[in-house]
């Protein structure tokens, strides 16, 4: 997709996967829109292209929903003011389906037969495209191409009686990631797949609850965590209090292990697991699996920081800061040509030449996907004096796409997919390369035996295409992809 907004994240970010979605619920309190847009605020790096809140004060639902961040849209207290209610719901998008359009902004929104419904997804339901082929069929008019209609209209054309009953019935029908909080005029609703690939979090202030995708969204508003939100769990909040039910069968839970890498904040707390102590973690492991002998350790901003850290600590290497970012890059900034885009990385990133100058250097990053911001960093620290740059990687390679709510490239595009180690490190011109084993990963999760080849603790599909579900909507495209190749010579 393109998207010339100067809103949306900068061009030169295509080499990172991106962060899915984040969502926020909030009940009980006539603050619960200024709660909710400093709660998106916190979140805006799980999605950068549009944002939105539904507010309930009783009696109506007030909705509004932009394109563009939290901070210029949710700041003016006039906007505040026209969405009040004692509880809210919000949403950070950035879009693994659908285009990126305004009718494709969450929270959606739908009067059903029990009154009016908003709901907020995080994630991605993998049999979408089948479930809503279905419905068209039984005559469901969509008005958007979001995966996360599907669940109004399951609910909507459900046979059971009550609300709780059809919200449960439809997610039965789903496959694939989701965490997702909705909200009713009866109250505030918040559940997590069986599973638990992606993230929810449960806090209070004062009298009020509070379910969000990581808990630096608590922290914005002085909340305090009380627990993770647990696979496969519904939770319904209302007058009465909480009520939490596991209406679904158990399986092993498996979430999302790329939340540590590189997803969550790293002042977030993922699996009871503080984000940043396990990138530093991974960071170690890297140094004890891949020790080379450099000068000093540089991180590629912001994601390798920790992991870089975590690599100068275990290794005795000094870290220093060798490269300098340019956060204002990406919101305001005119739109590239070509001449502009040549300059490349360094819009973004610029060497600290004093730090690198004759010096061997390791860079530590989160991840390499295409590896081209990988290749001109490296040709940015030769041109800036290093004598030997070592890239040092805090993930295991990432060689298969996620179909669970992060927007990875397909595979064939994915430098992991089409080289062998040593062909990235010719592609990238690196001295040495080296990614984190799939095992040291889990040591550094608080797995001492490493990865569980037979049960694994977390979902690792993007580096061992294993996927935990049934991907249907794949195996259709794959289906159709076979058929037109069966086709096609007898076209030609």
């Amino acid at each position: 997709m393109t998207d010339t907004s100067p809103s949306f994240s900068h061009p030169f970010d295509d080499d990172k996967l991106r962060e899915e979605c984040g969502v926020f619920g909030i009940y009980g309190t006539q603050d619960s829109t200024a709660h909710t847009a400093l709660g998106l605020h916190a979140l805006q790096h799980r999605g950068q292209e549009a944002a939105g809140i539904t507010a309930f004060d009783g009696n109506e639902f007030h909705t509004k929903r932009v394109l563009g961040h939290v901070a210029d849209n949710f700041t003016n207290q006039a906007v505040i003011d026209n969405l009040p209610g004692h509880t809210a719901i919000g949403h950070v998008r950035y879009s693994t389906t659908g285009d990126t359009i305004l009718r494709n902004c969450q929270p959606l929104f739908a009067e059903l037969a029990s009154g009016g419904f908003a709901v907020a997804h995080n994630g991605n339901i993998t049999n979408a495209a089948h479930v809503r082929k279905s419905l068209v069929q039984r005559g469901s008019i969509f008005q958007s191409t979001s995966d996360t209609e599907v669940i109004i209209h399951l609910i909507a054309t459900s046979r059971y009686r009550t609300l709780m009953e059809r919200i449960i019935d439809t997610l039965r029908q789903l496959e694939g990631a989701y965490s997702l909080v909705a909200l009713t005029k009866e109250g505030l609703i918040g559940v997590r797949d069986p599973l638990g690939v992606r993230p929810l979090v449960l806090g209070k202030l004062d009298k009020s609850y509070i379910m969000c995708s990581e808990t630096c969204a608590l922290d914005i508003i002085g909340a305090e965590y009380i627990r993770d939100i647990e696979p496969g769990e519904l939770v319904v909040i209302t007058e009465e209090g909480l009520k939490s039910s596991k209406p679904f069968p158990e399986e092993k839970p498996r979430p999302c292990i790329f939340e540590h890498v590189y997803f969550s904040r790293p002042d977030s707390f993922t699996d009871n697991m503080s984000v940043y102590e396990v990138r530093k973690n991974i960071g170690a492991e890297l140094a004890r699996e891949h020790p080379v002998i450099a000068d000093i350790v540089i991180p590629v901003p912001d994601s390798g920081t920790p992991a870089a850290i975590g690599y100068a600590q275990e290794s005795g290497i000094p870290f220093e800061l060798g490269i300098i970012r340019n956060h204002y890059v990406g919101r305001t900034f005119i739109e590239p040509n070509d001449q502009i885009r040549n300059l490349g990385v360094k819009l973004k990133l610029n060497a600290n030449r004093r730090n690198i100058e004759g010096k061997s250097i390791i860079l530590v990053d989160d991840s390499i996907v295409r590896g081209t911001t990988s290749m001109k960093i490296v040709t940015m620290m030769r041109e800036a004096g290093a004598t030997e740059v070592h890239m040092r990687i805090a993930s295991p390679p990432t060689a298969h796409s996620c179909f669970y709510g992060v927007d990875t490239p397909e595979r064939k595009k994915l430098l992991a997919a089409r080289m062998d180690l040593e062909e990235m490190r010719k592609h990238i011109d690196a001295d040495s390369l080296s990614f984190v084993s799939i095992d040291g990963l889990y040591r550094a999760v608080n797995h001492p035996e490493g990865r569980d080849a037979e049960a694994p603790s977390h979902c690792d599909a993007c580096f061992t295409g294993e996927y935990p579900t049934f991907l249907t909507d794949k195996s259709d495209e794959d289906q159709q992809s076979r058929q037109l190749d069966m086709i096609t010579p007898l076209r030609a």
